[in-house]
């Protein structure tokens, strides 16, 4: 089973980093998903979510486990998945495209008007209504 490391990064406004997925995407091309992406053979869910992050973002970041799940897509496919978030002080400035159209950080009562990918439709809201969410919106990570 295919295993995937992601993260929500929350900036100070409390908006949600988000990619925006190209044409050229494996799965959820021209769709808006959660950074991160699969882990590598002899690789951890903790090392792989960082090295995700760095690749896609330029960005290092303290992160917590949010959620471990077997997620399946609705093609019959099953990934295992590991959720993490962490807060930021950073801008979209601050974020280098490495992969996609776009990494920025979305304002969550916008979320519903964009095109989600399918893992991020069923992560995302749980995640904005979650403890961790409101914790790290009310200030630093624990």
């Amino acid at each position: 089973m295919p295993r995937i490391a992601v993260v929500f990064l929350v900036d100070p406004r409390g908006w949600v980093l988000l990619q925006h997925r190209d044409e050229h995407a494996p799965r959820a091309a021209d769709q808006w998903g959660i950074v991160g992406g699969h882990v590598e053979d002899g690789e951890d869910f903790d090392a792989a979510v960082h090295r995700e992050l760095l690749e896609e973002t330029g960005v290092r970041a303290d992160l917590q486990l949010w959620r471990a799940q077997e997620f399946r897509y609705t093609d019959g496919h099953t990934s295992s998945y590991q959720v993490y978030a962490g807060r930021v002080d950073l801008t979209d400035d601050d974020i280098v495209l490495g992969e996609g159209r776009a990494i920025v950080f979305v304002d969550p009562s916008q979320v519903t008007a964009l095109d989600l990918a399918e893992s991020c439709a069923w992560f995302l809201p749980q995640f904005l209504a979650g403890d961790l969410y409101r914790e790290l919106v009310g200030g630093a990570a624990r």
